[in-house]
């Protein structure tokens, strides 16, 4: 009985036959090319394996070009999009106003405000503003930005429409600083009254809102500055230029002359002070 051993060891053996092995027959020549075959389409990618699209840099507007460092010092920033319509977009924080003999005139504190207008700011202080201080103080050094870029109503009134302050549109300016630390309010009645006409003629020219002094009691100690759009170019100028206070002479009794006869004065009473006789006077 042949073993299973045995059946292994025969067909290992280096002297066993080995059986010829099939082959196919040759292609003939005259037998078509044969076509390669399709490869299969590569599967889909999940939304969330695909690479994210990155979204082109936004190029900066023609104010933003044109408001170079040679004209103020305003990096842009982030835009704002907040709650009830705050915010814009093409803002800058304008930190200074370079003058043409590259001095410059510093906001504190800065300003937030859209690009065009910071553009108007700086075109009125370094056209206008510089060379009508330019005799006073060694010439304008600062300005006292009392208020930019705010998210609230106009005046701060419940329920009222959004300010251009929330728009990043408006500036409050409260005075001038000069050169020597001398500072100019705006709304002081003691200031010269035609440097006070002739910052109300080019701010009125400038800028579609102006309202100072004697325009609704919000800004009896600063002036208001925006850029609102309105209708057929509608502007608001109100800012009265009010007469100085009368002096108040001091609450102290005239000097006596000395032509006025004498005066008729009181005696101290005499002895008990009980006594009901009238007390005699003096002449003085």
């Amino acid at each position: 009985m042949v073993t299973v051993a045995a059946l292994l060891l025969a067909f290992c053996s280096p002297t066993a036959p080995v059986a010829a092995v099939p082959l196919p027959r040759p292609r003939p020549l005259e037998a078509p090319a044969l076509k390669p075959e399709a490869s299969a389409p590569a599967p889909e990618m999940r939304d969330a394996e695909k690479p994210a699209a990155v979204a082109p840099a936004p190029q900066p507007s023609a104010c933003r070009l044109a408001l170079t460092e040679t004209i103020a010092i305003a990096p842009s920033i982030p835009d704002i999009h907040g709650a009830g319509g705050c915010g814009g977009e093409d803002l800058v924080r304008l930190e200074a106003v370079v003058l043409p003999d590259d001095r410059r005139v510093t906001l504190r504190p800065p300003a937030i405000l859209r690009c065009k207008m910071a553009s108007a700011i700086a075109a009125w202080v370094r056209a206008d503003i510089a060379p009508l201080a330019k005799g006073l103080g060694g010439g304008i050094a600062g300005l006292d930005n009392f208020d930019s870029f705010e998210c609230r109503s106009r005046n701060r009134i419940a329920g009222a429409i959004l300010s251009e302050h929330g728009r990043a549109n408006a500036l409050d300016v409260r005075s001038f600083k000069f050169a020597d630390g001398r500072t100019i309010s705006l709304t002081d009645r003691g200031v010269s009254r035609d440097f006070r006409e002739t910052v109300v003629h080019s701010a009125c020219t400038r800028f579609s809102t102006v309202l100072g002094p004697g325009s609704d009691g919000y800004h009896e100690d600063h002036i208001h500055l925006d850029l609102m759009e309105r209708h057929n170019d509608y502007r608001i100028c109100q800012w009265s230029i009010w007469e100085p206070l009368p002096a108040i002479a001091p609450m102290l009794p005239p000097v006596r002359p000395p032509e006025a006869p004498p005066r008729a004065v009181a005696d101290e009473p005499d002895g008990d002070e009980n006594s009901s006789e009238p007390p005699t006077k003096k002449r003085r």
